[in-house]
């Protein structure tokens, strides 16, 4: 009866124990993981936005980076990122885009000339699709199909399509072998933000 007590005692110390130690480490590190999930969030907008920076750069570096060359800006229930290079060069407009993908929610942001016509360019900060397959669009070769695509049709018609077959079109972009369902679901959400940015500068 005593072993009994003895280790039900032990085994509700230990818990305790363990329980303060990681209620600890997860205090501990929270402003670590905030600051790094920040980090990513600026690398993401930097990236589709197109903003010159160097490999392998600090956390403290990118948001240094971020803050000279990005302005935020609120349009209606939209929040725009604007980056205006100095010289010829010409910037971009950058929006976040979120929707369910067929795993998990996707996220990430999307970049449009200063004149919203074409994409500049895209990324992916958040997806569980499947890896070899919808996994595929974080990945640069996928990702750099967008750069240049037009967001209307040749009748004039708003939005993109991703599709891995069919004729070439101005708004066209070659979709992922196996990944039909993703690519549609990343055509929906990035067609919703598009629409959201065009509604708002009218």
């Amino acid at each position: 009866m005593k072993g009994n007590v003895y280790t039900l005692i032990y085994a509700a110390v230990l818990g305790t124990i363990c329980a303060l130690v990681l209620t600890f480490a997860a205090s501990f590190t929270a402003p670590y993981k905030k600051a790094n999930a920040e980090a990513e969030e600026v690398e993401n907008i930097l990236m589709a936005l197109n903003v010159p920076m160097p490999e392998d750069v600090s956390s403290e570096k990118l948001v240094e980076i971020y803050n000279k060359n990005v302005q935020e800006q609120q349009r209606g229930d939209i929040t725009t990122y604007i980056y205006k290079p100095t010289g010829a060069a010409e910037g971009a407009l950058a929006v976040r885009f979120a929707g369910p993908g067929l795993w998990g929610p996707i996220k990430g942001f999307l970049a449009l000339d200063p004149t919203l016509t074409e994409i500049r360019g895209i990324t992916f900060y958040e997806q569980e699709e499947t890896p070899g397959l919808g996994g595929e669009i974080v990945k640069e070769s996928f990702r750099d199909k967008f750069v240049g695509t037009s967001i209307r049709d040749q009748a004039g018609n708003l939005g993109i399509i991703i599709k891995t077959a069919g004729q070439e079109a101005p708004n066209k972009v070659d979709g992922i072998s196996g990944a039909t369902m993703t690519c549609d679901k990343v055509q929906q959400m990035l067609n919703e933000a598009i629409g959201s940015i065009i509604e708002e500068k009218q």
